[in-house]
């Protein structure tokens, strides 16, 4: 266009009155041309990628009453009867590990004496969450139900019929042509899947607004046997959930607070070792529980080096991705047995959500991302407050980064969360405004107490 201006600008009158002539002999050479320009506007505008804006979400923030201490948790397990004395050795061994503080609180029926993990139980515990982060989404939005013409609804080991999204569209009576799904099985990392479906949605559907909720359901999915590997969920797992809000309008842009940058989605399930770490199984008397590998670290570093090698090179600064790529191609062509090289994404982010699923998975990321303790504070304050709240504990972790004021105008954030399968996905977000907190943030009321000194 500069060049076009310039050259325009030395043109005289005589010019300009020259080229008319010209063109007014030319009239097929003109509507042609003419044509070419209108098609080829038409075609960049309907299938240009268009933005998606996260305006605004929501976590549920469990009443007082759900806490689960850690004595009241012990004694609660021995009332039970259903473990024995290494069972419950082993539970207090690991709780103490655990990282999660005396906060984090369990769904109703399992705070009865015999637990209740009825079907019934089951819904009043989801219904509890989704509809307890769904109003305090519309509420500080003011989006109307009716206007949402997308809904993407994710919990792994809760699915009844009708389906969690149907039981959301008939309590906010959501329009006849809402575009619903429903993605269930999909583990941790399924908060991140559901955005990224959202996300294509919105790139078909234009003018829309998208929600996805996240949750998982601890009344069905409780232990009660003595397997070592299916007794961990029952330390780590706690209740909780989240909604999103996601918009395709670019009048959004103003009051929303993030734009979708990247989704780098990983799959490791072709390996028997990867589909086999995290599986929902019986145990030898018939007792269901989810069954956690040895192998489960070892797998999630190679996944997230499978995915870090795709969302380097979108994200990392030319000088990383050089380095990077040179000592991958001098192990794999000319076998030089060099330490392969960690890429430095603390100069590609500013913020850090990583999956709190539990300290030894945050310890691990730490480890080999090289970050620094202020970065994995969000996750390890999530984790010690909320417990591991399965896929929607990355969205705790950004609310506690808001919440201390740490999020500026166009700082950069990476979720990364693992899951079944075996998976590992990243979100990358930027920062369109100085974030503030939003109105009922979980941690209104507590976070002056943050960041708490852990034990070892």
């Amino acid at each position: 266009m500069a060049v076009i201006i310039v050259q325009a600008s030395r043109l005289s009158l005589n010019d300009f009155y020259q080229t008319w002539l010209h063109l007014e002999h030319n009239l097929v050479y003109v509507v042609v041309l003419s044509a070419f320009v209108l098609v080829g506007s038409t075609v960049y505008f309907m299938t240009r990628k268009r933005s998606v804006y996260l305006v605004d979400y929501a976590c549920y923030l469990p009443p007082s009453k759900l806490k689960v201490e850690h004595d009241r948790f012990m004694k609660h397990c021995k009332l039970m009867g259903c473990f024995d004395e290494t069972s419950l050795v082993f539970l207090d061994k690991i709780l103490g590990r655990s990282g999660l503080g005396e906060e984090t609180c369990a769904p109703e029926a399992m705070h009865c004496l015999p637990p209740k993990p009825s079907m019934e139980a089951a819904r009043q515990e989801t219904e509890q969450v989704m509809f307890g982060a769904l109003d305090a989404l519309f509420a500080n939005t003011n989006v109307k139900p009716k206007d949402v013409g997308i809904l993407v609804v994710n919990c792994s080991l809760f699915n009844p019929t009708p389906s969690l999204s149907s039981m959301i569209i008939n309590k906010y009576k959501m329009r006849g042509n809402i575009k619903s799904f429903n993605l269930g099985g999909m583990g941790c990392s399924a908060s991140v899947i559901a955005v990224d479906l959202a996300k294509d949605m919105l790139q078909v559907h234009r003018n829309n607004y998208a929600i996805v909720v996240s949750t998982e359901n601890i009344t069905q999915n409780w232990y009660f046997g003595n397997r070592k590997a299916m007794l961990l969920p029952n330390c780590l797992f706690r209740i909780g959930g989240a909604a999103v809000l996601l918009s395709n309008k670019s009048v959004d842009r103003r009051r929303s607070k993030y734009k979708l940058i990247h989704v780098v989605r990983t799959h490791c399930g072709a390996n028997n070792k990867a589909f086999n770490c995290v599986q929902q199984e019986q145990d030898d008397v018939g007792k269901t529980g989810v069954s956690l590998s040895k192998d489960l670290m070892t797998i999630a570093g190679n996944a997230l080096k499978s995915n870090i090698t795709t969302l380097g090179p979108l994200v990392l600064p030319i000088s990383e991705q050089i380095l990077f790529f040179v000592t991958l191609v001098a192990n794999k062509f000319i076998n030089a047995k060099i330490k392969p090289y960690i890429p430095d994404f603390k100069l590609a982010f500013e913020h850090f959500c990583i999956h709190a699923g539990g300290r030894a998975v945050i310890d691990e990321l730490e480890k080999n991302l090289q970050l620094l303790p202020v970065h994995v504070e969000a996750s390890r304050m999530t984790l010690h407050r909320f417990g591991n709240t399965s896929s929607s504990s990355i969205w705790y972790e950004l609310a506690y980064m808001e919440a201390k004021g740490r999020m500026r105008k166009g700082d950069r954030v990476w979720q990364i969360a693992f899951g079944s399968g075996f998976k590992c996905n990243s979100a990358v977000w930027l920062a369109l405004k100085n974030v503030k907190p939003s109105c009922n943030s979980p941690w209104e009321g507590c976070i002056h107490r943050y960041p708490v000194q852990l034990s070892l």
